[in-house]
């Protein structure tokens, strides 16, 4: 019988997700569907009900669902624990089971790169993406990662968590030529005229500045920084990486992230290079 697999989320007709799973499962010869489903937060556990009895194979859930999904899932993996968020759910034939594969992807897309697991790491924001990205850090054997967000209050207890440490905004201005590799978790700076994160102005040419955010593809803090002769990344490797870890547990297979990346880039508008 033909699988069926979806993502969640509201709203969710901007999702690249069932394209790159339509095109993976054509490409492996899987005989299986992939389809966005519009849920408002209301509907939450009623929808979740309904795709099970409909017998759905597996799912991703996107915002605004990643915690409120939790309370109605049988099994959590290490990953959602920690996050206390889903974004990928599995069925093993009796539960099913959530798990977080951001922190996971993001790491696996950085390390394209020629990227030294000693480096000094600077971590850009405190919220549910960042705290995914510090403990897959860690479990990848990053042990050098500073923590910086506008609460500073929140950037302690992440780091308190994770091993890590914690430094204000403006310390991270100061310090900024020490990091080998930054890593921006947040949204601001994306509104039109709007400062960035954190200044750049200390930033050393060679360093790896990543922004997880992947519309545009370019930020004004990837710009800023490609000014500044950094190597930069984009958070279209984390979305794919992601998508991929996910593909594999529900079908046993690892697809083709590098071709999958170039594919969304160039849906995007972008030009892909590879490095």
């Amino acid at each position: 019988m033909k699988k069926w697999y979806a993502v969640i989320g509201d709203p969710i007709s901007h999702s690249l997700s069932p394209f790159m799973h339509d095109t993976w499962f054509s490409e492996h010869g899987i005989d299986a569907a992939y389809i966005p489903i519009h849920v408002e937060p209301s509907q939450l556990e009623k929808s979740f009900e309904a795709m099970k009895m409909l017998g759905v194979s597996g799912f991703n859930i996107t915002l605004p669902h990643k915690q409120s999904i939790v309370p109605f899932l049988g099994k959590l993996e290490e990953s959602a624990m920690q996050m206390n968020a889903v974004n990928t759910v599995n069925f093993d034939g009796k539960h099913y089971i959530g798990s977080n594969t951001d922190g996971d992807g993001f790491v696996q897309s950085m390390l394209v790169h020629p990227v030294d697991k000693a480096s000094k790491v600077l971590l850009i924001g405190a919220g549910g993406a960042a705290r995914g990205i510090a403990f897959a850090l860690k479990r990848a054997g990053f042990s050098d990662v500073t923590i910086t967000n506008r609460t500073f209050r929140r950037a302690e207890e992440l780091a308190a968590e994770t091993g890590g440490s914690a430094i204000t905004l403006k310390e991270s201005e100061e310090q900024l030529a020490e990091f080998a590799i930054l890593i921006q978790t947040t949204s601001v700076g994306l509104a039109t005229g709007e400062a960035l994160p954190i200044s750049l102005e200390q930033v050393k040419a060679g360093t790896l500045v990543a922004d997880i955010i992947y519309v545009p593809l370019e930020t004004p803090f990837l710009k800023k920084a490609e000014e500044k002769n950094c190597v930069i990344l984009n958070g279209v490797g984390m979305f794919v990486y992601q998508g991929a870890i996910a593909f594999e547990k529900w079908t046993g297979v690892q697809p083709d992230t590098e071709k999958m990346i170039k594919l969304i880039t160039e849906k995007l508008g972008g030009t892909y290079v590879n490095n």
